[in-house]
């Protein structure tokens, strides 16, 4: 890898919340949660170059965000703000996962952004400090700052490395966005979960049972193309929804199952078929290029 990081292109996994619990409300008015994160192997690319001025500039993205909303871009000027770099970066931003699908895209790109910038900077600010400033830009970024699949909870940004079984998962996207503000407003959402214990938990082949996405009963009540990707999905294996959605997902125990599922979507909503990992192929990079 040449010093100034040309060439390379960075992974942004998405993640799986394989259930999401709200327990409960914060004094600031966030929600409690409790979820477990599976990370993925599909990911967005990201190029992330150092420049000598203090420009951060995005070179190449989604043409539906805006460079200045674009928590890459974000992303970089926050680190270069609480560092007192006087560095700048062209970013370019390779989309493959769907935005606003409940993900984690986004956020995954932030934390892609905070990582490879504080190498390339020559900041070496720690995981610990540059999860904090990515709790400034979403309660996920955390979690691909660390770069392990994890139990989370408070905001979903207090992280316990979980270890989970090979799966494979299909995951639906039926071509709508949630908000996921409307979700968490809607007098309708359940916030008064029992807490669970990790020991509770059980991350067999499937899904556990004893668990569920409080988000799902409104969201489907609300936007009836995710209620029907849950049902068609269901006939095969058990469904959930991630997140606030859109996206609805099914775990598999060999991939040739999930293949078989993934290629039977009804070609009104894209699919893909993407493996649970434990470590973030970001983390793993970093790891062999630095």
């Amino acid at each position: 890898m040449s010093a100034d990081g040309g060439g390379v292109w960075w992974p942004a996994p998405a993640k799986l919340n394989l259930f999401l619990h709200v327990v409960g409300r914060q004094p600031d008015g966030y929600h409690s949660l409790q979820t477990a994160f599976q990370l993925l192997d599909w990911c967005d690319q990201l190029q992330i170059e150092p420049t000598p001025g203090e420009e951060i500039v995005r070179i190449a993205g989604p043409t539906g965000i805006a460079p200045e909303d674009d928590l890459c871009v974000r992303a970089a000027r926050l680190l270069q703000q609480a560092s007192g770099c006087r560095q700048g970066a062209r970013i370019a931003l390779r989309k493959r996962i769907p935005t606003g699908g409940g993900l984690g895209g986004g956020s995954s790109d932030a934390a892609t952004v905070l990582c490879v910038l504080d190498r390339l900077w020559r900041l070496n600010l720690g995981v610990d400090r540059l999860a904090a400033l990515g709790l400034q830009l979403g309660a996920d970024v955390p979690l691909f700052v660390r770069g392990e699949s994890a139990w989370g909870e408070g905001r979903g940004e207090r992280l316990t490395p979980l270890a989970l079984p090979e799966r494979w998962f299909v995951v639906i996207h039926p071509k709508v966005s949630v908000s996921t503000a409307e979700v968490f407003q809607a007098p309708e959402l359940t916030r008064n979960s029992p807490l669970i214990t990790i020991r509770a938990f059980s991350p067999g082949p499937g899904l556990d049972a004893g668990t569920r996405n409080d988000c799902e009963a409104v969201v489907r009540a609300r936007v009836p193309q995710v209620a029907e990707a849950l049902d068609w999905l269901a006939g095969f294996a058990p469904s959930r929804l991630t997140g606030t959605g859109a996206c609805v997902f099914a775990a598999f125990d060999n991939v040739a199952a999930a293949e078989r599922v993934a290629g039977r979507v009804p070609d009104c909503w894209t699919s893909r078929v993407a493996k649970g990992v434990q470590r973030s192929p970001l983390h793993s990079q970093l790891a062999t290029m630095f």
